[in-house]
């Protein structure tokens, strides 16, 4: 393998790669970037404990989804201002897309339900004999941010996150509407 000095060089690399590799990659990546800002968090929660971590990924989420959201978009080719569609087809591309299992549950032009059936995080909690971690307040900011980054627009409204009472089948369940 060739010493990966720069982008340029890793950029270069990775075309040389199969197809089967990159998606591996891409996984792995996902798998990471997920267990980082769960080490970070618990990092936080350890020193100062659980309201200040939730506080602190709170604002940390508020600034990446735009990033994500606009990142997503500029390589998907779209402009902002392509309602639900765009939102639909961005939350597609989202780094916890890969590992997590969701599903469009309803959709048209003005609104779409948008449902987490299997989250990483909480099932990992689940099998630990945890209970559910209170992303809720954390989630607010998340969906309805990366929703106005895509649109303006949309609105967002959670249906149920935890700590709510959910489903076995979804972890958590958010509404968005075109408004004007």
């Amino acid at each position: 393998m060739p010493e990966l000095r720069d982008p340029a060089a890793a950029a270069a690399h990775l075309s040389t790669l199969d197809k089967q590799e990159l998606v591996r990659i891409i996984l792995d990546d996902a798998k990471n970037w997920l267990a980082h800002d769960g080490l970070w968090f618990q990092a936080v929660e350890g020193a100062h404990g659980m309201e200040a971590a939730i506080a602190a990924d709170r604002a940390a989420w508020e600034r990446f989804t735009v990033i994500e959201a606009r990142r997503i978009m500029e390589r998907l080719g779209l402009a902002p201002g392509g309602g639900i569609p765009a939102l639909l087809e961005c939350l597609n591309h989202r780094l916890y897309a890969r590992l997590n299992s969701q599903e469009v549950v309803e959709a048209t032009e003005e609104r779409a339900v948008f449902a987490m059936r299997d989250c990483r995080v909480q099932s990992a909690r689940k099998r630990k004999g945890l209970p559910d971690f209170p992303c809720k307040n954390v989630g607010l900011v998340e969906y309805a941010e990366f929703a106005r980054a895509v649109d303006p627009r949309i609105r967002t409204r959670c249906i149920t996150c935890p700590p709510d009472a959910h489903s076995e089948d979804t972890w958590c369940a958010w509404e968005f509407t075109l408004g004007t």
